[in-house]
């Protein structure tokens, strides 16, 4: 290519539009990735970041920093070549750039679904040199975003943790990464505001997704990262704007490194991004409701959220989406027997539950469950007629049998911590790694898979399961040493195993229903949820804390795949019953309690509820969320979470102690249009009012019914 020829490369369709920028003296750019109406065009205004990044200890970083921006191989990588295809309903773009100083070639693939405005990101390095390659860092996605300046763009992060997922924080970016005048220095900037996880627990700390959003013009980028393990993502300033780059494992955060022999490859974790459109802003004499017209954040997650349900594995379960009773929440609490079961069975099945999963313990002889799982047979003790009467019970009441099973932990007091190999473990230093009294199968080793898959077969061939609550109860930390050049590349190693066990028992189950838990959400990425049918959302056990694990959910996941938990007591009053209810009703209903101690006027209610959810179940599965408030904070004493299902808006309203009889809720979507709102559930309850402007798209609430109160209401334009 002669010196001053500059190439432009425009890839996707209709809903999106990658541009890439190919220079013969500077790294290959993405200069625009927009939908239609963004700053696709590409241009001074993006800014430069190298497409991928490439740290390794023989040159470092261009400039000293602990970022993932400059890599001196990432300001290096040429482009050698490009190709478009077209595989199904994907329309796919291969890059290849190559560095001729350590004969590093890298492959960037881009994935995006026809009429979606999002893609996925993956990069593939392989060394087409003479000498092994040590690599310390390879991003999957690396980016300038639209040209915007700090203070122009918010950000948008996650904290995370047991009890208390998904608290979502919008922040000024300048809060972050502060204007420091680098034009006035001539250099990029050092610093980065940087998202973790490491070990096992991929959303422990913070869930493995980010945003920005132009406050200007509402266009807006949301990304996830893909992976079951340890990842980073970085925002940070440079001379020409601001830069996102997200990466699996790297060396400095999670001691993962790979050396790559002559003709080797390595391939990144997925990440995945959504775009939104600028957003215009109507001619409201409200501010407020016109600012929040101009957002573009709702567009790139209802855009994220359809590219999810394209990526994620075929399933029957997609289309039934059955009501799942769990016996554990706040009512047996691991502590399962004959006895205690058949009621609730029978109470669920009154109630309108499809499934009845019988949660941890099953397998219990002694009462010190904990540190003995691993050999998951059923205890003769708690089932005196074998556990076969009671799954035998859920399927005469017309339920799936399930059953509660954490797959990758072998207590140190099981039997099977002697009959598998050593090697069958995660280990470091030649020690078995134990975490809260359990060893750490390493799914790499052939006796760890054949035992696993021997569980599974037993369990669904011989007692007929047919639905699995995989826990995960413990974090091993870094990885293993076995086998493996670092600690983090055995992790790794580890966890795309781990997938490949999950494929495996659904290419041999194929309706067979999983559920994707941690501890509650502790491993809530899009790997997971790929593949599994559910997620439950929290191991919450307070209902009034509830509802803002439930609001925010839906910006993990898609709706369908949110499992709330909805625990009615005997002993709440009939607010109470329909606050935890319509918790559970626009998501993936996840139902416990004591049902068969109720009284029949209350489990009157609880199977309203549950009607309401049955008959919600396709528009779930097709909707788009929205937050009429906002996204909520882990204290709002108002949350509200709306899904958009073609005309109607399906929305649900939490009135928490403390707060005010009177709430605004906003609807831009629906602004200019007269709209007809019902109170959906509880169908008989009194004492909540509503009044709909339509110049604004604002809905107003008021009661007076004491709090804790809420409500499911409907929202269809006349």
């Amino acid at each position: 290519m002669p010196a001053d020829v500059i190439q432009t490369l425009r890839w996707g369709h209709d809903a999106l539009t990658a541009v890439v920028e190919i220079h013969p003296d500077r790294p290959v750019a993405l200069r625009g990735l927009a939908a239609p109406g963004g700053r696709a065009a590409g241009g001074a205004g993006a800014p430069a970041q190298p497409l991928v990044e490439v740290l390794i200890p023989g040159a470092g970083r261009r400039r000293a920093s602990q970022r993932l921006s400059e890599t001196a191989v990432g300001c290096r990588l040429r482009y050698a070549g490009a190709e478009q295809s077209r595989e199904g309903g994907w329309h796919v773009l291969r890059l290849t750039l190559r560095d001729d100083g350590t004969g590093l070639a890298a492959e960037l693939t881009l994935r995006s679904y026809e009429g979606v405005s999002a893609c996925q990101a993956q990069v593939r390095v392989t060394n087409q040199g003479t000498a092994p390659v040590l690599l310390l860092g390879v991003t999957s996605f690396a980016a300038g975003f639209l040209g915007g300046h700090p203070g122009d763009l918010d950000v948008l992060y996650a904290d995370s943790e047991w009890l208390g997922e998904g608290r979502w924080t919008r922040r000024p970016l300048g809060e972050l990464v502060p204007d420091l005048g680098l034009d006035g220095h001539g250099q990029h900037g050092r610093g980065a505001f940087a998202l973790t996880s490491s070990g096992t627990w991929s959303s422990g700390r913070h869930v493995p997704m980010g945003g920005l959003v132009d406050r200007r013009t509402g266009e807006a980028w949301v990304w996830q990262i893909e992976h079951n393990g340890a990842w980073r993502w970085e925002l940070g300033a440079r001379r020409d704007g601001v830069y996102v780059a997200a990466s699996g494992p790297t060396d400095l955060d999670h001691q993962w490194s790979q050396t790559l022999a002559p003709g080797e490859s390595f391939t990144t974790v997925p990440v995945s991004v959504a775009v939104s459109p600028p957003a215009d802003a109507t001619d409201s004499p409200d501010e407020t409701a016109a600012a929040r017209r101009a957002d573009g954040l709702e567009g790139a997650v209802a855009a994220l959220t359809a590219h999810r349900r394209a990526l994620r594995r075929p399933h029957p379960d997609r289309a039934t989406l059955p009501v799942v009773f769990n016996d554990y929440m706040n009512t047996l609490m691991g502590d399962p027997t004959t006895a205690k079961l058949l009621p609730l069975i029978e109470a669920a099945a009154s109630a309108g539950a499809e499934v009845f999963c019988v949660d941890a313990g099953w397998y219990d002889e002694d009462g010190g469950w904990w540190d003995s799982v691993g050999a998951w047979r059923p205890s003769r003790t708690r089932f005196p007629g074998g556990i076969e009467e009671v799954l035998g019970h859920i399927r005469a009441h017309g339920m799936t049998p399930g059953l509660w099973l954490e797959p990758e932990v072998i207590g140190v007091r099981s039997l099977m911590a002697d009959e598998l190999p050593k090697e069958a473990f995660l280990q470091r230093g030649g020690e078995r790694v134990v975490e809260h009294g359990r060893y750490h199968l390493d799914l790499r080793h052939p006796a760890a898979v054949e035992h696993l898959d021997g569980v599974v077969d037993r369990l669904v061939g011989e007692l007929g399961v047919g639905y699995f609550k995989l826990d995960y109860n413990i974090n091993p930390g870094a990885g293993t040493d076995v086998d493996a050049g670092s600690a983090g590349a055995g992790l790794l190693a580890h966890n795309r195993a781990h997938l490949a066990w999950l494929d495996g028992v659904l290419d041999r189950y194929p309706a067979l229903v999983l559920e994707n838990c941690a501890s509650g959400a502790m491993r809530m990425d899009f790997a997971m949820l790929s593949r599994l049918n559910l997620q439950s959302t929290s191991d919450q056990q307070d209902f009034l804390r509830y509802p803002p694990i439930a609001v925010a959910a839906p910006l993990a996941m898609p709706p369908e795949q949110a499992a709330n938990w909805a625990y009615p007591q005997p002993e709440m009053t009939d607010e109470e019953v329909a606050f935890t209810m319509c918790t559970g009703v626009l998501g993936r209903l996840y139902l416990s309690g004591n049902l068969h101690a109720m009284s029949p006027e209350r489990l009157a209610l609880v199977r309203d509820g549950v009607r309401l959810h049955r008959a919600l179940r396709p528009d779930v599965a097709a909707s788009a969320p929205c937050w009429p408030l906002g996204l909520p904070r882990w204290d709002d004493p108002w949350c509200a979470l709306g899904l958009r299902a073609g005309e109607v808006t399906h929305v649900g309203v939490w009135r928490r102690p403390g707060a005010d009889e009177r709430v605004v809720l906003s609807f831009p979507h629906l602004a200019g249009r007269d709209v007809r709102v019902r109170v959906a559930y509880p169908r008989q309850a009194s004492g909540w009012e509503h009044s709909w402007n339509p110049a604004t798209g604002e809905l107003t609430v008021t009661t007076a019914v004491a709090a804790p109160t809420a409500r499911i209401l409907h929202l269809r334009p006349e």
